[in-house]
Parts: structure tokens; C-alpha cells; sequence
């Protein structure tokens, strides 16, 4: 079992909340989100699938691409925040176009009936990964194929740094090596990987804040601290989060970006 099963460091209703309360401003500070799903559907397999799922779908930016790409494939955009799914629904009308609410680790999907999978920063909010590749491996058709783009432990690794000068307590969102995300895909065959780093700058610690705000992405961890953040531990943050401040003048923000292609074995 990995750390993110044993510890249970996600709390799905907190996701599904946080994620629906951010639908309306979820896109205009989305750039690296933008960015990243770009890059991986830079990926797209040259194939004819019968059906494409967009897993953890947001608010659909993906979705005109990939029904261009693949014009003639039933579309599933399945996200576990309703907020996002009814957001997506008013922007995308599509042909062939289905919108879910579900959990990818209990995907409301019959077995081998999705060719293709595609989940650009989404996988990291699920409590237990092992189930989530259980899962794609049981509605994947043999030969089917899944593109992940997904954050690994650097991920704001100075806000980290900035809150450890302060308390103990568990204040941003912790992810996977990849190392524990390819053990817990291993009923899966890997067929490309590749890491990247991607540096933020800001002019101000709020900045950032209100940005991770506005996607949705500030703590959901189950173990986080609930209490109100008092003037005086915010004066220390910033302080310390000063201290990374580079000779540019801004301050970074680090995101470890994973991008992973998996088939389903034949057999």
C-alpha cells in the first residue's frame, strides 16, 4: 500500500467541493493547468477508438480537442465535482458528448468498454491509486490505452518549506513519487514517461494563494489544519517565504509535472 492509501491524506468530499466552488473562476488563472493539458494531448495515440474518456474533465478545456481529434468517438467527461461537470455542459456542446459526476476510483462504467483514457492533473486528488488503476484497467478494452498528466512530491515545495518554519501541521497538498504511481499501475504496461519541472513566479505570496484558491487547489489534505490562520503565523509564512525570493525579484512557485502514456495487456 502506498503512503497516500495507508495515511488517507484525501479527503474526496473536500475535493469534490473545493473543485465546484472554483468552476466559475477555475479558467482565468488556470495558465499551467492550460499548459500541461496541451503537452499531453501533444500524446494522443494515432488510433480510431469507439470511446474516449476524459477522466477528472473540469471544466472541458480539453474536450473540443479531443473530439477533433477523434470526430467519430463517444466522449465521456467524467469529474467527481458537479460544480465542474454542469460549468463544462454550458460551454461545450458537442456531438457524441456525454458529462458523468463519478469517482474514478468506482467508475459508474461497464468492463472493457472505454478505448482510450485521457486525465490531464486530475489522478492526484484520488485517496488510493492502486484502486484508481484497478479501475482503469477493468473498464479499459484489452489494448486500451491511458495518458496521465499528473504532480509529483516537489510541487510547491517552497510553500512547503515556508509552512515548516511556522508550525508542524500539514498545510499543502502532498503527492506521489513516481516510483509509488508506476507500482500502482503495475496491472498496466508503461509505454512513455517523462518528468518535468515548471517554476511560477509571483511579486507576492498572496498572490499565489488566491490563485491555488481560485483553481480549487488549496489543502484538501484529511490531515490538514482546520483552524484559522492568525495574523501572526501568516506574518511568519510570508517571512519565510521571502527567503526564496530570486535575484529576478519574483517569487517562485515550483510544480513537478509527471507525464505518463500505460496500455492495458492484451491478455
Amino acid at each position: 500500500m502506498t503512503a497516500m492509501v495507508k495515511d488517507k491524506l484525501r479527503d474526496k468530499r473536500l475535493v469534490a467541493n473545493s473543485f465546484s466552488r472554483a468552476a466559475p473562476t477555475y479558467d482565468s488563472v488556470a495558465g499551467l493547468q492550460r499548459d500541461t493539458a496541451d503537452c499531453l494531448l501533444s500524446w494522443l495515440p494515432d488510433i480510431e477508438p469507439k470511446v474516449v474518456m476524459d477522466l477528472g474533465s473540469g471544466t472541458g478545456y480539453a474536450s473540443p480537442q479531443l473530439r477533433a481529434r477523434y470526430p467519430q468517438a463517444l466522449l465521456l467527461s467524467l469529474d467527481l465535482a458537479e460544480g465542474m461537470l454542469a460549468y463544462a455542459r454550458d460551454r461545450h456542446a458537442l456531438a457524441q458528448h456525454k458529462h458523468v459526476c463519478g469517482d474514478a476510483e468506482q467508475l459508474p462504467l461497464a468492463d472493457n468498454s472505454v478505448d482510450l483514457v485521457f486525465s490531464s492533473l486530475a489522478v492526484q486528488w484520488c485517496e488510493c491509486p492502486e484502486l484508481l488503476f484497478a479501475e482503469l484497467a477493468r473498464v479499459l478494452k484489452p489494448g486500451g490505452q491511458v495518458l496521465v498528466a499528473t504532480l509529483g512530491p516537489a510541487t510547491l515545495v517552497e510553500l512547503k518549506r515556508a509552512w515548516a518554519a511556522v508550525d508542524d501541521d500539514c498545510h499543502v497538498n502532498e503527492f506521489l513519487p513516481l516510483a509509488q504511481v508506476n507500482e500502482a499501475a503495475v496491472v498496466l504496461e508503461p509505454v512513455k514517461q517523462e518528468a518535468q519541472l515548471r517554476v511560477l513566479e509571483y511579486g507576492k505570496l498572496g498572490q499565489l494563494t488566491h490563485e491555488l484558491k481560485a483553481l480549487g487547489a488549496h489543502n484538501v489534505n484529511a490531515r490538514s489544519h482546520q483552524g484559522l490562520s492568525t495574523r501572526e503565523r501568516l506574518r511568519k509564512l510570508t517571512q519565510a517565504y521571502e527567503r526564496t525570493r530570486l535575484t529576478s525579484g519574483a517569487l517562485p512557485a515550483s510544480y513537478e509535472l509527471y507525464f505518463c502514456h500505460w496500455r492495458k495487456p492484451q491478455s
